[in-house]
């Protein structure tokens, strides 16, 4: 199916440029600013594209996102969807681009507002709504709570996070710079998967919104990090920044990777996988095992001798590598407390988990 930019009776007239990133030494985009409102097609003809999409594509699903300025307009902006080809509603509670004048991301900060503004869309359509939740806050669940009372089926997150992805050293104005000035924008892509991951796995937690759909999205570029979702509670996968990337073409790659893997492992169906991993996962860390430690082991045969384990540990841990003459690493378990941060840094991957150990006390 598809996920349509977001309609409005506004005006819109969009900036240029309106994009900006934050990219590797190879150029690879790792996190994507946008700022980017919403539809600039009138509600019309929005509504005529509907109309033409579910004539050529009657099977398959076209989810509408809309955004209301009082609830006279959400409530005839979703009649308007439904009555010309929607299968379903997201309510766009949580654009930061729309902020300003009590819109997009104010609403979704705000639950008493989320529960009448959804209350309002439900009464002008019976096919399912979902709400579509900020990431600029501390907590969703109050907001995910308040959309399933004002008659939400289900929850769509995670929306953009609110950014700046760097400044002009000799303008002093921060990207994406529109003569001469910017905005805090919206920041998405892959970098904020672990943000993505950690609200759908607190939704799909909270007993409160047992058995409502959660629609997943934030930084999915892989069938991997598409499992990762469904895995924490996510009933179905949205992807834009990916796509903005890589083409349309990269949605057969998450489909056919999912299905490999579920033959791999002789699951019958994607649902069997859903919320598997939230038993795993703790809000705090006081629940973790402490007394043991793992130690890294050394592939002599992949290190390059580069140092940057015996740097990170020198530096940043606890001074429990240094190099042989060989410039290979050598180990001090007496010091090593097992925290694996030359694991992560080790760029040929030659350091990985070793043996476990009781801690001496």
């Amino acid at each position: 199916g598809v996920s349509f930019k977001t309609i409005c009776s506004l005006d819109i007239h969009e900036a240029s440029p309106r994009f900006s990133a934050i990219t590797s030494d190879t150029g690879t985009i790792i996190g994507f600013k946008n700022i980017e409102q919403l539809s600039d097609h009138s509600v019309a003809e929005n509504m005529e594209i509907f109309r033409e999409l579910k004539k050529k594509y009657p099977s398959k699903v076209i989810l509408a996102s809309i955004m209301g300025q009082n609830e006279a307009e959400w409530e005839e902006l979703s009649r308007l969807c439904a009555e010309n080809g929607a299968d379903a509603i997201e309510l766009n509670f949580s654009c930061p681009n729309m902020a300003e004048g009590g819109l997009g991301s104010d609403i979704g900060q705000i639950p008493e507002l989320v529960e009448r503004f959804t209350a309002s869309a439900r009464k002008g359509t019976d096919i399912p709504v979902l709400a579509k939740l900020t990431p600029n806050v501390a907590n969703m669940s109050p907001a995910a709570e308040a959309a399933l009372r004002g008659g939400a089926n289900g929850i769509s997150a995670i929306n953009t996070i609110k950014s700046i992805t760097g400044v002009g050293l000799h303008t002093y104005v921060p990207e994406p710079a529109v003569h001469g000035m910017s905005a805090v924008g919206g920041y998405s892509g892959n970098a904020v998967k672990p943000i993505g991951l950690r609200f759908i796995q607190e939704l799909g937690d909270n007993p409160a919104l047992s058995g409502m759909h959660l629609s997943a999205m934030g930084g999915v570029e892989s069938w991997e990090d598409a499992l990762e979702y469904i895995l924490l509670g996510g009933g179905s996968i949205q992807v834009t920044t990916a796509v903005m990337q890589y083409g349309y073409r990269i949605i057969e790659d998450l489909k056919s990777g999912l299905n490999l893997y579920l033959a791999e492992i002789g699951a019958g169906s994607i649902d069997e996988m859903r919320g598997q991993a939230l038993e795993n996962v703790s809000d705090t860390t006081d629940v973790l095992e402490r007394d043991t430690v793992i130690y890294p082991k050394f592939n002599r045969d992949k290190c390059i001798g580069c140092g940057r384990c015996m740097i990170s540990c020198s530096d940043g841990g606890h001074q429990a590598i240094t190099l042989g003459e060989d410039r290979r690493p050598r180990l001090n378990g007496k010091k090593c407390v097992g925290c694996h941060l030359c694991v992560l840094v080790c760029p040929q991957r030659a350091v990985t988990p070793g043996r476990k150990r009781v801690k001496l006390r």
